[in-house]
């Protein structure tokens, strides 16, 4: 029934923005080495509008503990330093008044236990997300019923719901398992 296919559309369209989600979330999270995505979601004041650093530099990595921050214009490099400084990041940028070259320093093991606290808690929001996905379509599958579909219908629907379900927290867990991974390689 085009109904039912509908929701369980509608339901993993959901779950899998929740994996996307999470991913983009744990991508943030530092694991070490160097990754441009580190400086992710940065704002740096660019003629007084808060813009994405990635819009105002280039940001690469020269080496497993390095990032170049390249602005395009050098007027800005002072306002990405004082951005990078003012972020949570506690990375210590060095300006040469063409680029900021930032060290990325070792992670200590306690640091390595709170990051991945972080990342349980990113997935397990994540999953929570899919059982609400799931929660939303087997409400609009039960009233479905009330408009005379048939209760085996229904039932295949929701066990459709529930396999979709747990492929989703599967990825969530396969997800944090290799970040878990990536943050305790030292």
């Amino acid at each position: 029934m085009e109904e039912i296919e509908l929701y369980l559309d509608t339901a993993k369209e959901m779950m899998e923005k929740a994996v996307d989600h999470a991913k983009t979330d744990l991508a943030k999270i530092r694991a070490g080495k160097a990754m441009p995505s580190m400086l992710d979601g940065l704002m740096v004041e660019y003629y007084g509008t808060p813009t994405p650093i990635n819009q105002v530099a280039s940001v690469t990595t020269p080496d497993a503990r390095t990032l170049f921050v390249k602005p395009w214009e050098k007027s800005i490099i002072s306002e990405i330093e004082k951005a990078i400084i003012n972020s949570d990041l506690g990375f210590n940028p060095q300006n040469d008044g063409e680029s900021i070259i930032i060290n990325v320093p070792q992670l200590t093991e306690e640091r390595r236990v709170q990051l991945t606290k972080q990342a349980k808690a990113v997935t397990e929001n994540g999953k929570v997300s899919v059982r609400n996905a799931r929660k939303e379509a087997n409400d609009e599958l039960k009233k479905l019923l009330k408009d005379g579909v048939s209760e085996d219908m229904v039932k295949g629907a929701e066990d459709d719901v529930q396999q979709l379900t747990d492929k989703f927290t599967k990825k969530m867990d396969d997800l944090l398992e290799h970040k878990e991974k990536e943050i305790m390689t030292v």
